[in-house]
C-alpha cells in the first residue's frame, strides 16, 4: 500500500491533548508524526476541524446486530465488519456463563476467527466472563451454570482458544490459584460479579488481578465501613476500572465521581453490548435467555427487569463520558485506546506513534466518527468527505 497522509488535530500522547499535525502512514503502520499547521497536499486526507486518534479497543462485547457470541460465535465476523462505524478497530468478543461445552465451543470458533483475516475490526481473543462468579451478584448470568474456580476448567479454556481476559469473583475458594495461573499464561484477570470485601479484593490484586469488570455493577455496594471491591478499585492504582457509560448502568454523577477519583489513566470504557446493539427495540438473546431491548437498555424478561448488558456503542460511550464526567475528549479517547492496549500488553496498538499499527479514527467536533482505518485501510467512511483541500 502506498504512503498515506492524514492532516488534522492529532492526539498527542504525552500532553494528552489534540494538537494540529500530520501523520504519515507506510502501509499498515504509522511512519511519522509531525506537529504544526499543514496545508493540503496531493492525496492527503485533510480534516483541519477534525480529531485524529488511535482506533478504539473494546474489551467487553457480548454481541450485536441480533447475534449473541456465546450461542452464535460463528457470527463474530458479521459484527466485526460493522464495528468500525463506531470507531472500533479491535475487540474481545465476550462469552458469558454457560455450560462448559458451550463456552469451550465458542472459544474454539472465535479462536479460529483470530487466525483469519476479517473485514473491519480485528478479533484479539476472548473475554470469558464467568462461570466463576458469586451467585448473589450474578446479574444476568444463570445461577445453575456458575462454578467454583477450577484450574482444570481454566486449562480446558486455554487449550480451546485464545483466552485474553477472564472475569471472576476473587473471594471464591480457589480463586487465588486460578488468578495466578491465568496471569502466568498471559491472561488479564478481572474481578467482578463479586461480594468481595476490601481485603479479599486486595488479595485478588496480589494474586495477579489488574482490572475490575463494570465497576459498581454486579458487586456489593460501596459502604463507608465496608468498602469492598468498589473501594479497592477506586483507591488502588494497580486496578483499572471498566465503566459502562450509558447513563443506565451508572448515573452521570457517578461517572463524574469515578473520574475525579481515578483519573483518566485508571479507567477503561466498555459497552458490555449484547445482540440488541445496532438493532431496533425488541426481544433478543443473551446466552439462551430472553432479553427485552427498548430505546436505551437491555433487560431480562424477569420480575425485576435485571440489566442484561447494554445497547451502547463505544463512540457514544466516549461522548457520554466527556459530557457527564467533565473529562476532555482526549482523556475519554485514552480510556478506549491506550488504557485497554496496556491492559492487554499490546505495544503497537492504542497509540499514534512511529511503528504502531495504523488503526486510526477521525472524529468531528462532536466526537462522531467520520472515518475509521484498520491497518492503514479505510474500513468506514469516505476519504474525500470534508477533505478541506
Amino acid at each position: 500500500m502506498s504512503e498515506q497522509v492524514l492532516i488534522g488535530n492529532i492526539l498527542h500522547e504525552e500532553a494528552n491533548e489534540f494538537r494540529p499535525g500530520r501523520v504519515r502512514l507506510d502501509g499498515e503502520h504509522i511512519k511519522t508524526l509531525e506537529w504544526g499547521e499543514f496545508e493540503a497536499e496531493e492525496g492527503a486526507i485533510r480534516r483541519p476541524e477534525s480529531f485524529i486518534a488511535p482506533g478504539f479497543i473494546e474489551l467487553q462485547l457480548n454481541g450485536g446486530l441480533g447475534y449473541d457470541f456465546t450461542e452464535q460465535p460463528e457470527k463474530v465476523y458479521e459484527v466485526a465488519a460493522v464495528l468500525p462505524r463506531w470507531g472500533v478497530t479491535s475487540f474481545l468478543p465476550t462469552v458469558i456463563t454457560s455450560p462448559e461445552k458451550t463456552y469451550l465451543h465458542a472459544l474454539r470458533i472465535i479462536g479460529r476467527a483470530t487466525q483469519t483475516a476479517t473485514e473491519g475490526a480485528e478479533i484479539l481473543g476472548v473475554h470469558l466472563e464467568g462461570p466463576f462468579l458469586k451467585v448473589e451478584y450474578r446479574g444476568a448470568h444463570r445461577a445453575e451454570w456458575l462454578e467454583a474456580p477450577s484450574l482444570g476448567q481454566l486449562e480446558a479454556a486455554l487449550e480451546a482458544g485464545p483466552l485474553r481476559l477472564l472475569t471472576l469473583a476473587p473471594e471464591l475458594a480457589g480463586a487465588d490459584r486460578v488468578i495466578t495461573f491465568a496471569r502466568e499464561k498471559g491472561v488479564l484477570v478481572s474481578m467482578g460479579h463479586s461480594a468481595a470485601t476490601y481485603e479479599e479484593a486486595l488479595a485478588g490484586l496480589e494474586a495477579g488481578a489488574g482490572y475490575v469488570t463494570h465497576l459498581f455493577n454486579a458487586m456489593s455496594p460501596l459502604h463507608h465501613r465496608r468498602p469492598g471491591l468498589v473501594g479497592a478499585a477506586l483507591t488502588h492504582p494497580g486496578l483499572t476500572a471498566g465503566l459502562i457509560a450509558d447513563g443506565v448502568h451508572l448515573h452521570p454523577a457517578m461517572l463524574k465521581m469515578i473520574y475525579q477519583t481515578k483519573g483518566a489513566a485508571g479507567l477503561n470504557l466498555v459497552t458490555d453490548a449484547m445482540a440488541g446493539m445496532g438493532m431496533p427495540p425488541g426481544r433478543y438473546q443473551l446466552s439462551g435467555q430472553q432479553v427485552v431491548v427498548n430505546h436505551n437498555s437491555a433487560r431480562l424478561d424477569d420480575a425485576v427487569g435485571t440489566l442484561a448488558g447494554s445497547i451502547l456503542t463505544l463512540d457514544q460511550a466516549v461522548r457520554n463520558m466527556t459530557k457527564w464526567s467533565g473529562c476532555s475528549l482526549a482523556e475519554a479517547v485514552r480510556m478506549v485506546t491506550l488504557n485497554p492496549a496496556r491492559l492487554l500488553g499490546l505495544e503497537n496498538k492504542g497509540r499514534l506513534a512511529p511503528g504502531c499499527e495504523a488503526d486510526i479514527v477521525i472524529m468531528n467536533q462532536d466526537g462522531e466518527i467520520e472515518l475509521t482505518m484498520r491497518a492503514g485501510k479505510i474500513v468506514y467512511g469516505n476519504a474525500a468527505q470534508n477533505s478541506g483541500a
